[in-house]
């Protein structure tokens, strides 16, 4: 429990190297350690097939929202964050949407709105287009409606995918 004010924000977390389970649930201890980052709520982990470069092994993915404190943390320093315990997991950047041990974006950071910017936009600007990001989204957070007011579920109807059991598939 948090005795701060917070907001929320939600991060999408993949793996598809190494004990991806694992991955997933590093990352997020990792995070819990830094003041002022409480983890809240997890969305179960779902298989989903790769994206882009579709010769590699599946993804583990999860979104879990975290509560944090808005006087020790804004966007651009959560971001940081992010990329640091990617670092710390070993994340090799260099082939775009290749291979990962662990991947960890900023999908939504309370109500923020950030465009423009070169090294950060908010919402994630892919976020409405993945199912692996809306999908868990929805289960933990099923009345979410985005800073430009598409709802969640609009969100959902717009993208080809479908559900089988803890694998995600989209077209």
């Amino acid at each position: 429990m948090t005795d701060f004010p917070t907001i929320k924000v939600f991060v999408s977390l993949g793996s598809n190297i190494g004990d991806t389970e694992d991955n997933l649930n590093q990352a997020v201890a990792r995070l819990e350690k830094y003041e002022g980052i409480d983890p809240q709520v997890w969305s179960e982990t779902y298989q989903t097939e790769p994206q882009g470069l579709k010769e590699q092994e599946w993804f583990a993915n999860q979104v879990v929202m975290f509560a944090v404190d808005p006087e020790l943390w804004a966007p651009h320093g959560f971001l940081s964050t992010l990329q640091a315990v990617e670092g710390q997991m070993d994340r090799v950047r260099g082939v775009k949407n290749g291979p990962r041990t662990i991947d960890l974006d900023l999908i939504l950071f309370g109500d923020e709105v950030l465009e423009g910017d070169d090294y950060l936009t908010v919402p994630h600007p892919r976020a409405k287009d993945r199912a692996f990001v809306l999908h868990p989204l929805a289960e933990i957070e099923p009345d979410l409606v985005f800073p430009d007011g598409t709802s969640i579920s609009d969100a959902l109807k717009e993208i080809n995918y479908r559900v089988e059991g803890d694998k995600i598939y989209q077209d």
